[in-house]
C-alpha cells in the first residue's frame, strides 16, 4: 500500500534564487528514488510563505530509504541553512 509524506517548509527567506534550484534537485534525484510515485507541491493561500509537498511512495521502505539517502540530507540541509527553520515530516497512509 503507498504512503504519501507531507513534507512541511516556511520560506521566510531572501534568497529564492538559491532555493529554487535546491528543491529542483531535491525532487528530481527522488524521482529516480526505487518506490517513487509521485510529488504534488502546494502553497498556502492564506501564508504564501507555508508550503506543504505531498510525497507518494510506494512503500514506507522506499521512503525511508530515500529520506536517510545522503545526498538527500545534503541537499536538505542547505535547504534548511536557506530558509532558517527545519522541515517537518510525517509519513500517512490511505484509509479506504
Amino acid at each position: 500500500m503507498p504512503v504519501h509524506v507531507v513534507i512541511k517548509r516556511r520560506f521566510r527567506m531572501n534568497q529564492p534564487d538559491k532555493l529554487v534550484p535546491l528543491l529542483a534537485e531535491m525532487n528530481k534525484r527522488a524521482q529516480r528514488q526505487p518506490g517513487y510515485i509521485s510529488t504534488n507541491t502546494l502553497q498556502s493561500r492564506e501564508d504564501q510563505d507555508d508550503f506543504m509537498v505531498v510525497s507518494v511512495w510506494e512503500t514506507e521502505d522506499d521512503w525511508n530509504a530515500w529520506f536517510n539517502n545522503p545526498e538527500r540530507k545534503s541537499i536538505q540541509n542547505d535547504i534548511d541553512s536557506l530558509i532558517g527553520e527545519r522541515t517537518f515530516y510525517e509519513v500517512f497512509e490511505p484509509v479506504v
